[in-house]
């Protein structure tokens, strides 16, 4: 760019002048390499592959990453009792089971009063730490999309072998919305009967603004170590005020992000988003119009992206009162009935053959409503089109 600038100016650099902008580049170019942002180191192997344990879920390369799940109380009396009382026929009734992953710096612990509640009414409920969160192996570094997708594949599988013949949903918060997307775009996708995403993170490079693009890059490029802590930002992340203050008191919550991380996370949502039209499942997508976290005109285009011909099988619901943190809100048993419903209609749905019912919130008109509007511009934009094509005529 030096160069063109002073041929612009008349300037012709010598051949010397030349020489040394070209060493100056490559030099710059490996040191940006050797500052690249690092993944996390994988495990060291597993002869028997993944397993999933009463307390961990032991991955295909051998992390053991701590599990939690909250299940129905007759299930939960079950799983106390000898394996003789077990299968004396007097078996648990789980109505559905569901796989559940947690945001960026967060661990399986969100889904513990969504959890209680879900399992209340029927659902198994199982939350495993991801990588690099909470308590599991290498927390703060960023593990890779690829090795994150993998992990749900094979818990999706682990929890299939556990629950036989009962509907598997994968619920995916945040962060864990954008790796269920990824994954079933993957070459090894989950297996599941559907899919609920609470505001999963779709705030793909191609809808930010080039200048936080290239920030990111030359931070990811040049400073993958330093630390975030974000505090200065004025984001509300959800209206339960006590809830996020115990958020900040917890010591398993990241709270200083690895400017690595941050990018790893901004690959994923990449992949997240690009991802929408090989979403093939029944599915649930949450949002709520208070959200500061994941801005409002991708997760419209997120939407508008999801294949045509599994619209009448995928729901939407935009909440009024929702923030970021859906399934925490205080509205969140608002959004915990429409989950329950809508699993609910699935059984009922793959039976007779027909969509899913309405939302009982009417979150879900609201959302179609949204879309309409996103998908269809304005009278005047169509008016402007309209003008100009026939100018160009």
């Amino acid at each position: 760019m030096t160069a063109q600038i002073a041929a612009d100016a008349g300037q012709q650099p010598d051949r010397k002048t030349r020489t040394h902008w070209i060493i100056a580049i490559l030099a710059m170019t490996v040191l940006l390499s050797a500052c690249a942002p690092n993944l996390a180191p994988r495990g060291p192997g597993a002869p028997d592959g993944p397993v999933m344990a009463e307390d961990h879920f032991a991955t295909s390369d051998g992390l053991v990453l701590p599990l939690r799940h909250w299940l129905p109380p007759s299930a939960t009396e079950a799983s106390t009792t000898d394996s003789a009382t077990a299968t004396s026929g007097n078996e648990p009734e789980i109505k559905g089971v569901i796989l559940a992953l947690h945001g960026f710096n967060d661990y399986s612990r969100s889904f513990e009063n969504p959890g209680k509640v879900l399992a209340a009414l029927g659902l198994a409920v199982y939350a495993y730490d991801q990588r690099g969160f909470g308590e599991a192996p290498h927390r703060g570094l960023w593990a890779g999309s690829d090795v994150l997708t993998s992990d749900l594949t094979d818990a999706s599988r682990a929890l299939r072998q556990r629950h036989p013949g009962k509907p598997l949903y994968l619920l995916g918060e945040s962060m864990g919305g954008a790796v269920v997307l990824a994954a079933f775009n993957s070459a090894n996708p989950p297996d599941a009967d559907g899919v609920i995403l609470s505001a999963p993170a779709v705030w793909a490079r191609s809808t930010m603004p080039w200048y936080q693009r290239t920030a990111l890059w030359l931070s990811a490029h040049t400073i993958p170590w330093a630390k975030f802590t974000g505090s200065g930002l004025k984001i509300q992340a959800s209206d339960n005020i006590e809830m996020l203050r115990g958020l900040g008191r917890d010591p398993l919550v990241i709270k200083g992000t690895r400017v690595a991380a941050i990018h790893g996370l901004v690959n994923l949502m990449d992949q997240a988003l690009s991802a929408a039209p090989a979403l093939d499942r029944p599915a649930l997508l949450l949002y709520g119009e208070k959200d500061e976290i994941v801005p409002r005109e991708p997760t419209l285009q997120l939407w508008a992206m999801l294949p045509k011909e599994r619209r009448s099988e995928q729901s939407l619901a935009l909440y009024s009162n929702g923030w970021h943190m859906l399934l925490r809100d205080l509205d969140a048993g608002i959004v915990l009935a429409d989950i329950l419903q809508w699993t609910e209609d699935q059984a009922q749905a793959k039976k007779a053959g027909a969509g899913p019912a309405p939302l009982p919130s009417g979150a879900g008109k609201r959302a179609r409503e949204a879309l309409e509007a996103f998908e269809q511009p304005p009278e005047d934009e169509l008016s402007h089109a309209k003008a100009g094509t026939a100018s160009d005529s």
